[in-house]
């Protein structure tokens, strides 16, 4: 599904944030993504998603040379992915509901066609009773929470998540997880970019770990 060789990036003239990536990330496949702050995680998450281009190497995403995809082609390509931001990237006025509802609304479906698959969502990640309040009113946990939901709606076939359970207590972060897993067995691959120990722990698959830009597997 994903296949980066020899992926290198640096911003501007600076040095290479990343180095030198070869790896695959295979269809329903789940993994961890880890590494110690500034090693590049939230860099390989962009490019995963196509908001960067690398500076050198190739990356092959569904069978596309991604080097070689027009811009107006790209829109669609990435509505076949979900992404968790770390800054949420709610919009403010726009209620829960709305929030979650968005990526079907972008693509111009009927309500009636999608409603009860939001509110069913939103109850699963314990938002049940705040489909109608706006992002400003919510503490930083559940507009995480509002997040994942609204990058698992449309039941992506790649999860990206930036430090999902960054901002909710372990309980919560143990449910989160759980959920990631059971859209893993529905057919979604995952990468789960966190630096929670105890979280992938609970876990026993792939971790992808990045060190001063370059990358260790451990299967």
């Amino acid at each position: 599904m994903i296949r980066f060789e020899n992926v290198g990036l640096r911003y501007g003239m600076g040095p290479e944030v990343l180095s030198d990536l070869t790896f695959e990330i295979a269809p329903q496949s789940f993994q961890f993504l880890t590494g110690p702050s500034g090693a590049g995680k939230t860099s390989l998450l962009r490019l995963l998603f196509m908001s960067l281009k690398p500076t050198r190497g190739l990356i092959n995403l569904f069978g596309r040379d991604t080097s070689r995809i027009a811009p107006a082609e790209l829109p669609k390509l990435r509505r076949r992915i979900g992404i968790v931001f770390q800054d949420f990237r709610l919009l403010d006025h726009l209620t829960t509901y709305e929030n979650v509802a968005l990526p079907y609304r972008v693509q111009g479906w009927d309500e009636a066609n999608y409603r009860a698959d939001v509110i069913d969502l939103l109850k699963w990640v314990g938002l049940g009773d705040r489909t109608h309040v706006y992002p400003p009113i919510l503490s930083g946990g559940e507009k995480q929470r509002a997040a994942i939901a609204r990058a698992l709606i449309t039941k992506p076939e790649v999860l990206l998540a930036d430090e999902p359970t960054g901002n909710v207590d372990p309980p919560l972060a143990r449910r989160l997880l759980r959920l990631f897993l059971e859209m893993n067995r529905l057919g979604t691959a995952v990468v789960v970019a966190t630096h929670d120990i105890a979280l992938m722990d609970l876990v026993d698959s792939r971790r992808m770990v990045l060190v001063d830009g370059r990358m260790e597997i451990y299967e």
